[in-house]
């Protein structure tokens, strides 16, 4: 490997040329704006994730006659906090064994529970050769082991080519693309593959209409009587409280409203005992580099700006279109993050999910993706989907041990989506 590759870890991102490795980027399938260089240069400068706040990156390039082959962010962590596939009972296991979990290593977006690739590459022998090459460095610098998250098919494969043990979990996301039936959402929990790459729809992508909704009454249609029930009735609540919405994207996103929105993020995690995750600076600094990226839902009670949600949007639907020249042109929108000055009831469905999804249904998004963990998502038709993670564990009885772990889990995740199944929020399709 080292013969075919110049393998280079670097400490920060401005160690990495952002032209190359942008250019990488848009050469993936589905080229993910939290990978772009300048996402990453933000959380590191910002102090959101850096090394006083456990987050040392390495950022590895492969290069093979000068050019960059294969690259990723390698994080080496002394926590295992915003990560959102959790380990921490694997880090108590070698504590009441005596043995050291921190520090370990991390591939991911941090603070960003979105699949996608992370393991940028031209060829799937550079990807695997990268995977190679983590590994190889973990282990010679005596970290306990290598997790990536929230991964990609070709980087599943990759993972799996080189030996790591695989790890799924559960989201919801929203699709713009007609009625799945009943029967259709059945069927899905019997194709449930724990061994599959990383079939992120679940087969659901099948028991759709190639159609999109023609706008949220639409939409509404879909669903079940109580469903449809339920979310009018909770959309009546925010209304007869006096609450209307307005939205900004991009540059319209003025100053004044990215002060407001920050206030109504830190106060959340206030709220929860919590310090926030990002700093106002990391918002500056979309701002300012990645506008393009970002949509702003501001809840207004009068004149009066009570609350904001902020929904991160795939630059393929973006004036530049820089991003997804090799894209299939699937336009998606990421539900990120929400603060409230006020309570309302029902507030934070109207500003997380019906906002949102009102709004890709009038400018055609395909998808809404709704973050992390959330059973109830399902109630707004935001249906599971697999994610997968990927781990390296270098002390061999506790690989031996976690990997049993993992085969346990998988069972209860596959049992876990045939119950879920048995909910779907829409109705039989005539």
């Amino acid at each position: 490997m080292a013969a075919d590759y110049v393998i280079r870890a670097l400490n920060s991102p401005r160690a990495v040329n952002a032209e190359a490795w942008d250019t990488l980027l848009r050469s993936q399938p589905d080229p993910s704006p939290f990978m772009r260089h300048a996402y990453l240069l933000a959380l590191h400068e910002s102090g959101s994730a850096c090394e006083q706040t456990g987050w040392s990156p390495r950022f590895f390039t492969l290069e093979a006659n000068g050019c960059l082959s294969a690259a990723c962010v390698l994080y080496i962590k002394s926590h295992s906090y915003g990560e959102y596939v959790f380990d921490w009972s694997w880090a108590n296991s070698y504590a009441q064994n005596g043995i050291p979990y921190y520090p370990k290593a991390l591939v991911a977006v941090p603070f960003t529970p979105v699949p996608g690739g992370r393991l940028l590459a031209r060829s799937a022998a550079a990807r695997t050769a990268l995977v190679k090459a983590l590994v190889q460095w973990c282990d010679q610098r005596g970290l306990s082991s290598l997790h990536l998250l929230f991964l990609q098919e070709q980087d599943v494969t990759a993972c799996r080519e080189a030996g790591l043990l695989l790890r799924h979990n559960v989201q919801f996301h929203w699709e713009n693309q007609g009625t799945p039936s009943a029967a259709g959402l059945a069927a899905v929990s019997t194709t449930y593959d724990a061994s599959a790459p990383n079939p992120t729809d679940l087969g659901a992508k099948k028991t759709r209409q190639a159609t999109q909704f023609r706008d949220f009454d639409d939409f509404l249609r879909s669903l079940t009587q109580e469903k449809r029930k339920k979310i009018r009735q909770e959309r009546r609540k925010v209304q007869e409280a006096g609450v209307t919405f307005r939205w900004a994207a991009g540059q319209d996103i003025a100053s004044s409203d990215w002060d407001f929105f920050y206030r109504c993020y830190e106060r959340t995690y206030l709220e929860h005992g919590n310090a926030p995750y990002l700093t106002r600076n990391f918002f500056e600094c979309m701002a300012d580099n990645m506008p393009e990226n970002w949509l702003l839902f501001t809840a207004m009670r009068g004149a009066q700006p009570i609350a904001s949600s902020l929904i991160a949007i795939d630059s393929a639907s973006t004036s530049t279109g820089e991003l997804n020249a090799t894209s299939t042109d699937t336009k998606i929108a990421y539900g990120r993050y929400w603060g409230a000055l006020e309570r309302v009831d029902c507030l934070h469905f109207e500003a997380c999910y019906y906002q949102p999804l009102e709004w890709c249904i009038a400018h055609g998004y395909q998808r809404f993706e709704g973050g992390a963990q959330g059973e109830h998502k399902m109630a707004r038709a935001l249906l599971p989907v697999k994610t997968t993670s990927c781990h390296w564990l270098a002390h061999a009885a506790f690989a031996e041990a976690v990997e049993r772990f993992l085969e346990r889990e998988d069972r209860g995740i596959g049992n876990y989506l045939d119950h879920l199944m048995q909910r779907s929020p829409f109705r039989e399709r005539e």
